[in-house]
């Protein structure tokens, strides 16, 4: 339970550092026989900050209830 709750804590960290990410995609833009058209289109996926901050804070208390349980 605390490696998950330390991946937990890292993922969180590393989603309110990064807010999202973006990547470029090939889509077709003209087919007309032998001839064919591609452009390339940049497309972003983004979260919300709560959603890592719900991530951190289920790793913080997972740690801490880990270490509770333990004493």
């Amino acid at each position: 339970m605390k490696t998950i709750a330390i991946i937990l804590i890292v993922v969180g960290i590393a989603g309110l550092i990064y807010s999202g990410f973006s990547y470029t995609k090939k889509e077709k833009v003209l087919d007309v026989g032998p001839i064919e058209v591609q452009a390339e289109k940049e497309k972003t996926v983004s979260w919300p900050l709560i959603v890592p901050a719900i991530v951190l804070a289920g790793g913080v208390v997972m740690l801490v209830a880990g270490r509770k349980k333990a004493a």
